[in-house]
């Protein structure tokens, strides 16, 4: 469930000198937004899904007929609001990616009405939910915390990643799994330490906590482990385009938690490696091949949440443990 699609268009520069003039090849444009690219990487990789989004506006329709032409199968609701656009210029040399990403339009209240519908539809047939991005301008704040419900209610898991007012109403409701990245889940808790953040996030109701740390690796935090926290990293990062990194992780955890799988230590390993081969993609919704190669490389580690994150102790087991 994506509420707030964008078009998203990539350029790709040698290199980006801000204040001059840069001529570039025309962009890649895709139909996107966090949770549809979630879909299309869980396409890619063979697992049935379904994205969920309402467009609208000349943008609309150039979203709706890529969408279509990609093969991922979708269900977009007519709106009034023309959906939004995402501008994404990744320098080849410094292997950066600055975005601009327009905030989105107002939805009518029917449009809202009819997504929840759908909603309803899907979920009997649904291994796993994930509501996914932001949210646009007037739209309900407890959107995501409902949705969390909803599935609740149906028996099946829910993965919410989103920021803000939303993250903490979807932990609130007991969200399966939150997968905020470490600015997200300062901004929303206020607590500067990753490990207090999402502390926060499970004292709320939150079930899984999944923080992106960027270069310093995915590290998951579970209600049942009170005293520690598992990391994952590779032995050195990798440079490129970050654009797609955290919805790739996203689609692994979908994967796993649909599979029926409880194990976190799999969640942590898969949404490394996928997030990982993410950035070796020249766009969003796309992974390398190289992610099994990756998943064998990722060290999980356990740590002491006594410590500062991304050091091992022997709080819970010895230092540098892995699975």
């Amino acid at each position: 469930m994506t509420p707030n699609p964008a078009l998203d268009e990539t350029y790709t520069v040698p290199a980006i000198v801000l204040g001059t003039t840069h001529r570039v090849a025309a962009p890649a444009v895709r139909a996107g937004g966090k949770g549809v690219n979630v879909s299309r990487v869980l396409h890619q990789q063979g697992y049935p899904t379904l994205a969920l989004a309402a467009v609208g506006g000349p943008t609309g329709e150039q979203y709706t007929a890529e969408l279509t032409s990609s093969g991922i199968p979708s269900v977009l609701e007519p709106a009034t609001a023309p959906t939004r656009r995402s501008l994404a210029f990744h320098d080849s040399t410094a292997g950066s990616t600055s975005l601009f990403n327009e905030t989105g339009s107002a939805l009518e209240a029917a449009v809202w009405a009819r997504l929840r519908a759908r909603i309803d539809d899907a979920l009997p047939g649904a291994g796993c939910v994930v509501g996914s991005g932001s949210l646009p301008p007037g739209a309900p704040t407890d959107f995501y915390a409902a949705l969390v419900r909803r599935c609740a209610e149906a028996g099946v898991p829910c993965i919410i990643d989103t920021s803000g007012q939303g993250l903490l109403l979807a932990a609130e409701a007991g969200a399966d799994v939150l997968k905020p990245n470490a600015g997200e889940l300062r901004e929303a808790t206020g607590e500067a330490d990753p490990v207090r953040g999402a502390r926060h996030l499970l004292g709320l109701g939150a079930r899984r906590v999944f923080v992106s740390c960027g270069e310093d690796g995915l590290l998951a935090f579970t209600a049942g482990a009170p005293d520690g926290h598992l990391r994952a990293a590779l032995p050195e990062p990798l440079h490129g385009n970050a654009t797609g990194a955290g919805d790739a992780a996203v689609a692994a955890l979908a994967a796993v938690v649909a599979a029926g799988s409880g194990d976190v230590a799999e969640m942590l390993r898969r949404a490394t490696a996928w997030s990982a081969a993410a950035v070796l993609m020249p766009t969003a919704g796309d992974i390398h091949p190289d992610h099994v190669r990756l998943a064998a490389e990722v060290s999980v580690t356990r740590h002491d949440d006594g410590a500062p994150a991304g050091q091992s102790t022997p709080g819970i087991e010895p230092a540098g443990k892995e699975s």
